[in-house]
């Protein structure tokens, strides 16, 4: 089981709220997050409720400030738990949508996709084993999408405004 406590002001002041599951609108608990301590699991929190808008992928320690977890801002609206994968990861990426055109497979994590490929627009994906994050740009920067066992035919599916990706990393315990 996870838990992620929710601070309104830096350094873990102010009030607070605690969650041990997914939450689709934190709104009612909170106004304004600016601070987060992680005490156990993956987390995924989202700058808008029904885990959408902007993305942020934390895991087990102290984020005194929203710039720590690469926020634009101290808007938190919904967070989400990843559940903990055991095994081999497995990721299919296409260069066209539907499955189409040239298809790379993914075992580990990618720097920089361009670096490795020559390219660095997706437009769909089969996620076979594992929980991934997608970063908008090489070395693990930028906006970040989590991606899930499961089939993304478009972009837009995974929660992606274009199908630019530059890195991307396995979830890992």
């Amino acid at each position: 089981m996870g838990k992620i406590i929710f601070y309104e002001d830096r350094n873990f002041e102010g009030r607070s709220y605690e969650c041990s599951s997914e939450c689709a609108d934190l709104h009612s608990h909170f106004s304004r997050c600016n601070s987060i301590r992680v005490d156990s699991g993956n987390w995924m929190v989202y700058e808008r409720p029904n885990y959408m808008g902007y993305q942020y992928f934390l895991r087990k320690g102290e984020y005194p400030d929203y710039q720590r977890w690469m926020g634009f801002n101290d808007c938190v609206r919904s967070c989400r738990m990843i559940p903990m994968h055991q095994g081999t990861h497995r990721l299919m990426i296409y260069e066209r949508p539907e499955f189409g055109g040239q298809m790379m497979e993914l075992t580990d994590d990618c720097p920089s996709l361009y670096e490795r490929f020559h390219f660095n627009d997706i437009y769909s994906c089969n996620v076979m084993d594992g929980y991934w994050i997608f970063y908008e740009h090489p070395h693990y920067r930028g906006r970040q999408y989590l991606i899930h066992p499961g089939e993304y035919r478009r972009f837009h599916e995974w929660g992606g405004m274009s199908p630019r990706v530059g890195s991307i990393r396995r979830i890992i315990m």
